[in-house]
């Protein structure tokens, strides 16, 4: 089984990139299954704090504060979100045989998810671009934490969305041929 898990800035294009992997792996005979390291915090911005899910504004502050300063730092739950990702991992794998993940924002996800499976990491850059977070939410561990981390089997830039759709294609085509070799 392999995990695709893929890491950036705030809406440097990561759900997007991972949409375009499905795609192609689907295309050359995958399963594949999109998740989100973060989904049990959007659980409970949505049924616990009124959160509205269609709503484009992702609960940036809230995220932050529940993910970091709560769960991690507070009640000293380090793997938490993690150990949750591994938990549905194992269960969905009776049901798909790739896995993306697109919300990878720290050195110690990719590191944590790296020892337990056999991952592609991925880095989406998308550069010059006004992600519309306040300098509060930029400062942020999860907005700054890859900025010096280099252990990635790719570095995406995000120029157009025919150029990600593109990208997806030639990494899920160099990893077919990394195991036919």
């Amino acid at each position: 089984m392999k995990l695709y898990v893929i890491g950036g800035k705030a809406r440097s294009g990561k759900n997007t990139f991972g949409k375009f992997l499905s795609e192609e792996l689907k295309m050359q005979g995958y399963k594949p299954c999109i998740m989100h390291i973060t989904e049990p915090l959007y659980s409970y911005a949505k049924n616990h704090f009124d959160w509205n899910e269609g709503n484009d504004e992702k609960p940036r502050s809230f995220l932050q504060k529940m993910g970091i300063e709560i769960i991690k730092e507070k009640l000293g739950k380090k793997t938490f979100l993690l150990d949750r990702l591994s938990e549905n991992i194992e269960i969905l794998s009776e049901f798909f045989d790739t896995f993306i993940i697109t919300d990878a924002r720290l050195k110690e996800e990719f590191e944590y998810l790296n020892k337990k499976y056999d991952i592609i990491a991925i880095k989406l850059i998308r550069e010059n671009f006004e992600n519309g977070l306040t300098e509060t939410e930029k400062m942020h561990i999860t907005e700054k934490d890859l900025d010096n981390y280099e252990n990635f089997d790719y570095k995406v830039k995000n120029t157009s969305s025919d150029s990600l759709k593109e990208l997806a294609k030639t990494i899920v085509l160099k990893e077919e041929e990394k195991k036919n070799e």
